[in-house]
């Protein structure tokens, strides 16, 4: 019989018990026996007595019926009703019935006293039936891979007769040899440290530090080795942007002071990034600028950003950190159609482009807004910072090479620069204890800046090895070699010993062509020097004397 008749018929004899206990009063109450038999009437409280101690019975056996039927719901179905409460734990004090509970318990909820009912744990294995079964199966887990079949994948097999694999380890072997070909990018590390030498520990390099500093001796040894004039020590290596050769003449070269990165630019509207190692070199990027041939391109000496720009009114600013292109002008108030020529100052505070009529503009690489300007008589040829960009140099039309004081925005000095009809590129020293001009001639000046602002108008050597346009101009980081260029004569490239003011007669041999050379860079150790032509490549050359990049 299922619960709901066992409930129906309880109701039943129950319904019955009080219908029977209704006709007993009514037949056997006292008025009626009183009447039927003639005896002494009851009296009226002691009916009212009788019938509420019937009616308290009758509750009593409902609630007790009541709770047989809660206990058989909750030992067939478990206790759904049954809301947790607090102090009915095992070992909890139950208030006895009428008095107030404690204001406190002690909560054993976490303590090992915990009790465990060990019948509703089940089985090792009724658990794992138990467990959730996957809302889904990735594809991946069913892909099989022949490795063989196709030919480019038998680099990925680890046994000769390995020949399908699964879907995951197929991806895992791809990035293993994506890793393998390409390594750890070092210069992307900003937090790297130099690697302590084996066998130093700790202690000894903090008491190398300690004796440093309680001397007065000088923390940089420099080189010893000076290099020699006559013949360049040189080899050729993998052309930088062998990976991707520009599809248009490349006018700017650079490397970024870790002495890894090169960007690349040219007249075919892209900046390039290649990771130099002198035998792979790869690419890491590649941006298109649609509106904006580029003329010029150059980091900023802190390593943050590319300076871009061409022939037209506005330039651009790459930011490495933040990957992003900017656009920057046209500059308020000014009218320049063309910002292609700029030279970055040394503290990467002023870009200094060049203007029409004379004028130099001074832009700060902050706010990229202009913040001052310079007027020279003629045009301006080229620009080159001096001082830690303090100073400033120029050339133009007129022939006169003149110094500016950034602090002040006024000429310093003003000399002639001797032989020249028309300046069109400068350059100065890292330590700015010289500088070069170049003319239209070909004729290429060496001075020594002290001696010229002094008031010495004879340079110390004209260089007179090209007869065109000099191009750019660029000592290498110890300022013993001197790279000329020209892009109006073929292999028009020369290499100056500083010291003794000879040209290597080696350079570039005659097993090598540069082509129209139009923009060249020493990396910040010299160890590389690089060349980009009008062709597209840009040749990269090992110098031996050097050891670091």
């Amino acid at each position: 019989m299922s619960l709901i008749s066992q409930n129906a018929v309880k109701k039943r004899r129950l319904e019955k018990t009080i219908d029977k206990d209704d006709s007993d009063e009514g037949t056997g109450s006292p008025v009626a026996l009183d009447a039927e038999a003639g005896k002494k009437a009851w009296s009226h409280s002691e009916i009212k007595d009788r019938k509420r101690k019937k009616a308290k019975e009758l509750k009593a056996r409902q609630s007790q019926e009541a709770e047989e039927m809660k206990q058989l719901e909750n030992s067939l179905f478990g206790a759904i009703y049954a809301l947790p409460e607090f102090g009915t734990e095992v070992g909890a004090v139950v208030p006895a019935r009428g008095k107030d509970g404690p204001l406190f318990f002690m909560d054993r909820s976490a303590s090992d006293d915990m009790p465990v009912y060990e019948e509703d744990l089940g089985s090792d294995d009724e658990m794992v039936e138990k467990e959730r079964k996957p809302a889904w199966v990735d594809d991946e887990d069913r892909t099989e891979v022949d490795i063989v079949k196709i030919a480019r994948l038998r680099k990925l097999r680890k046994e000769a007769d390995e020949r399908v694999i699964s879907g995951r380890e197929y991806e895992a072997r791809l990035r293993g040899q994506h890793a393998k070909l390409n390594p750890f990018t070092g210069w992307a590390d900003m937090d790297r440290k130099a690697p302590i030498l084996h066998g130093e520990s700790d202690e000894e390099e903090e008491g190398a530090v300690d004796n440093a500093l309680r001397s007065n001796d000088e923390l940089v040894v420099k080189g010893t080795a000076k290099l020699l004039p006559g013949m360049l020590d040189f080899s050729r290596l993998v052309d930088a942007n062998a990976q991707e050769r520009s599809s248009g003449p490349v006018n700017s070269v650079q490397f970024h002071r870790n002495g890894q990165l090169m960007l690349v630019a040219g007249l075919d509207k892209h900046l390039r990034f290649f990771q130099i190692d002198g035998k792979r070199n790869p690419k890491i990027q590649s941006i298109f600028i649609e509106d904006c041939p580029v003329y010029k391109a150059s980091f900023l000496p802190d390593g943050s950003e590319v300076i871009l720009s061409g022939r037209r009114k506005f330039f651009y600013s790459f930011d490495l950190v933040k990957v992003a292109v900017s656009k920057i002008g046209p500059l308020t108030g000014r009218e320049e159609k063309s910002l292609e020529s700029f030279e970055i100052s040394p503290d990467s505070k002023t870009i200094a482009f060049v203007g029409n009529e004379g004028y130099i503009l001074l832009v700060s690489t902050k706010t990229k807004q202009l913040i001052g300007t310079l007027k020279m008589n003629g045009n301006v040829g080229s620009l080159a910072f001096a001082d830690g960009g303090n100073q400033l140099l120029s050339s133009g039309g007129d022939g006169h090479v003149y110094h500016w004081d950034l602090r002040t925005r006024k000429c310093m000095h003003k000399a002639t620069d001797e032989g020249s009809l028309t300046g069109l590129s400068l350059c100065t020293s890292p330590d700015s204890s010289y500088f070069a001009t170049g003319s239209s001639s070909g004729i290429v000046n060496v001075y020594k800046r002290d001696e010229f602002l002094g008031g010495k108008r004879k340079p110390l050597k004209t260089i007179e090895n090209l007869t065109t346009d000099i191009g750019q101009m660029k000592f290498n980081h110890d300022a013993q070699i001197l790279a000329i260029c020209s892009g109006k004569e073929r292999n028009g490239m020369r290499l100056v010993h500083v010291p003794s003011f000879t040209v290597y007669q080696n350079w570039p041999g005659p097993w090598f062509s540069l082509q129209y050379p139009r923009c060249l860079d020493f990396s910040p150790g010299s160890g590389f020097l690089s060349v980009g032509h009008a062709g597209g490549k840009v040749l990269l050359y090992k110098l031996h004397h050097y050891q670091n990049a």
